[in-house]
């Protein structure tokens, strides 16, 4: 073993120990430690009870993007092969809500990575291949399988051109993890080259797409428009601008735009879905909407009947923004200003809305190819902002044929779940 791996054996095995007696840890991480307390044994005891002679399949994805990324894998798996039981892994504890959901037989914490955890655990569920999903490629547990000679594969694969991965420590960490896969289903070209670097035998890659595009794809059709809160501000007839996953840095330069077109267009409402509707967060937007004389009304008090749709919706609840794209004529996505990053803006791409976002969106290839098709468009402040907003709200055409482009753009991607599964597949047969 490389000096690296002994330090980093002995770093997982300390944390193991520690974090259950720290007495103060911030809410996630607290809520991760208690949530693997019994864990081998509630392992254990699933597959006492459930565990067939079917072979099983072991999914990793460590938080909600990456599951929500590999539920189409699973979904293809169980259409193509339904004897195969499925348990499925997580690392974070905010995909718990998400793993209760997954089409799969059994779901929990993934253990620490320590091996002798993981032996056990191998032991219980027995499976014939452990798949993970993007990018999250844990180095003891790919050990305990090649040591049970358990096939391990990686679906929608993909790693950024700056990844601390491709570096030292991390590097020399984790190369041997990445050595050991057996396939790998990588998103691009130059994610097949990347991952080859960083330890991927080259002969064991293929390109397979990007599962996302499915996903979006499956809830983008699943919405349903007769039921809140879509149904509640369907009823409006000029131009809607749904803000999705806004922030305040974004928001600075939104709001103003928003009031001056207000001012130029009257058939122009926008909704602002902010990321983190906190009361800090819902009282600082509420008050730069008032200096701009803009009306607004909450979604909470429109459901509860309080109050009438405004001008500007503020949405003050998460876990509704995909269903409210559905009400976009146009879209922004938030995150391209300030040092979050960009959330997703196949969601309302996959619903034939154009979409524009501020400028730092290197975290999110799908952005720039939207661009370059034409569904999507860069800005760097408010004015120019304003004036692709002012573009899209004149013509008519124009917003349709960018919508269109952007609809294409996911439509030509689909199918990334069915070919990552036969890739797995293919890997059980051998």
């Amino acid at each position: 073993m490389k000096f690296s791996e002994v330090l980093y054996d002995w770093g997982t095995e300390a944390a193991r120990r520690i974090l259950p007696r720290a007495p103060f840890l911030p809410a996630k991480l607290k809520r991760s430690v208690e949530g693997r307390r019994g864990l081998v044994e509630r392992i254990a005891a699933w597959a006492t009870e459930n565990r067939s002679h079917a072979p099983l399949i072991w999914f990793h994805a460590p938080s909600v993007g990456e599951g929500l990324q590999t539920r189409p894998v699973i979904e293809a798996l169980r259409d193509l092969h339904p004897d195969l039981q499925i348990f499925y892994t997580y690392f974070s504890p905010s995909a718990e809500k998400l793993a209760a959901r997954m089409p799969v037989d059994g779901a929990d914490f993934l253990p620490f990575d320590v091996v002798g955890e993981l032996e056990r655990v191998m032991t219980d569920l027995s499976p014939s291949a452990v798949v993970f999903g993007k990018l999250d490629v844990w180095p003891n547990l790919t050990r305990v399988a090649r040591w049970r000679d358990v096939k391990l594969a990686l679906v929608s694969g993909t790693l950024a051109p700056n990844s601390s991965r491709l570096r030292w420590p991390a590097r020399s960490i984790l190369q041997g993890a990445y050595e050991r896969l057996d396939a790998v289903g990588a998103i691009s070209m130059e994610d097949a080259a990347r991952l080859a670097r960083l330890g991927v035998a080259a002969d064991r890659i293929e390109i397979t797409g990007d599962a996302r595009f499915d996903q979006v794809w499956s809830r983008a059709q699943a919405i349903d428009r007769s039921r809140p809160p879509v149904s509640l501000l369907s009823s409006y007839e000029g131009v809607t601008l749904v803000a999705g996953s806004s922030w305040p840095a974004g928001e600075t330069h939104l709001v103003p735009a928003i009031a001056r077109l207000r001012r130029e267009h009257e058939g122009f409402r926008a909704v602002i879905v902010p990321h983190e509707p906190t009361r800090d967060h819902l009282v600082r937007l509420e008050a730069h909407l008032e200096m701009d004389e803009l009306a607004h009304v909450r979604l909470s008090e429109i459901e509860a009947g309080a109050a009438p749709v405004g001008d500007v919706v503020v949405v003050d609840r998460v876990g509704v923004l995909g269903e409210l794209y559905a009400l976009a004529d146009i879209a922004y996505v938030g995150g391209g200003f300030g040092r979050r990053g960009l959330h997703s803006v196949l969601e309302p791409a996959a619903l034939g809305v154009p979409v524009v976002f501020g400028p730092r969106h290197a975290n999110a290839r799908e952005a720039q190819e939207l661009i370059e098709r034409g569904g999507a468009a860069e800005v760097g402040d408010r004015a120019s902002l304003q004036a692709q907003l002012g573009r899209w709200l004149e013509s008519e055409e124009v917003r349709r044929t960018a919508g269109t482009a952007a609809l294409g753009y996911v439509q030509e991607n689909l199918g990334a779940g069915r070919r990552n599964a036969e890739l797995v597949l293919r890997l059980l047969e051998r």
